[in-house]
């Protein structure tokens, strides 16, 4: 078999393993998220990689509730969470902390009833809630893609987009191919 059908094979093969791998472990398909704007600095910051569980897998703990059981994510009270706001599947995530829980038609921090249960949710670097006045509604628990667990610093920038998975496929592509020729060319030196 050529080496780089071999490799592709191969190749295959580790991205099923990491795949079905990641959804054991978090029971998710989406691995992590690029952290795309300074709203949660100082604790997360732009073109940081950000690993995720589903939030079937955990318990959202609020900012209010990580204060009463001394409960902490990245540097502060509370779960980070990853939703789509008003739960439009087209927009673009985001990911900010859950600050507390409201009730249908309990104040919202706009001032204005709730239209439904929900997070009200905030960035760590933004002056004010996302439900403060940006259209945004109280995140309603099937809107939310995943709980934020780790951040790898600098790593998010290649995971950004198709481009980027592309580039870690060739990346990882190229080291097999590498591996079989050395392999390939070490048999050819043990038979002479």
């Amino acid at each position: 078999m050529k080496v780089w059908i071999k490799a592709l094979l191969i190749l295959v093969v580790v991205i099923v393993a990491v795949k079905v791998s990641a959804y054991a472990a978090t029971g998710t398909t989406h691995l992590g998220f690029a952290m795309q704007s300074g709203s949660m600095e100082p604790n997360m910051h732009v073109r940081d990689l950000i690993l995720i569980q589903s939030p079937q897998r955990t318990n959202i703990i609020t900012c209010e509730d990580g204060k009463i059981h001394d409960y902490r994510s990245f540097n502060d009270y509370g779960d980070v969470i990853i939703y789509q706001p008003n739960g439009i599947s087209s927009a673009t995530p985001i990911m900010h902390r859950a600050i507390s829980w409201v009730e249908k038609g309990e104040e919202m921090p706009n001032g204005e009833p709730a239209p439904h249960e929900g997070y009200i949710t905030k960035g760590d670097n933004n002056p004010s809630p996302d439900q403060s006045g940006l259209g945004i509604e109280p995140v309603k628990p099937e809107w939310v893609i995943g709980v934020a667990r780790v951040r790898i610093p600098y790593l998010g920038h290649l995971f950004k987009g198709v481009g980027g998975t592309v580039i870690i496929y060739a990346g990882i592509y190229a080291i097999i191919v590498a591996c079989l020729m050395r392999k390939k060319k070490k048999r050819r030196v043990k038979k002479k």
